[in-house]
């Protein structure tokens, strides 16, 4: 069986993208469930047991950065990828510091995420890299 993902967006088409972009990719990994806020995010982690979870940082409820302290915390072990629109100089540090093993931004999500994923699941970390504009 291969590793379990939650995905966690406030957006249902992103939701739906996400669960397609990485079913065409990796067949072999399972999709366990999607949650649309922070608060749901924690639940799910408890209840489902991911591998994995991708968390979009602004949600309402609760954001992205403070579910993942909260699941980080929980002793689980599920390893936390982040995914934003919002660049910013603070962004490593911001993550990080929530306990996640890194992110990817939304706008290279086609070409990082599924790296990005293998990545953390193998136990490093992966912090996006910024386009130059």
């Amino acid at each position: 069986m291969g590793p379990k993902i939650l995905i966690v967006d406030d957006h249902e088409i992103v939701r739906e993208g996400l669960r397609n972009l990485l079913s065409q990719s990796r067949p072999g990994w399972i999709i366990c469930g999607q949650a649309k806020n922070g608060e749901e995010a924690v639940a799910a982690v408890r209840d489902l047991t991911p591998d994995a979870v991708l968390l979009d940082i602004t949600m309402p409820v609760m954001n992205g950065l403070e579910a993942a302290r909260r699941i980080a915390q929980s002793g689980t072990g599920c390893r936390i990828l982040m995914f934003t629109m919002h660049e910013s100089d603070s962004l490593d540090r911001e993550v990080h510091d929530a306990g996640a093993q890194g992110y990817v931004l939304k706008s290279q999500a086609a070409r990082n995420l599924v790296v990005a994923i293998e990545t953390i699941l193998d136990g490093d970390t992966f912090f996006g890299i910024r386009e130059k504009h």
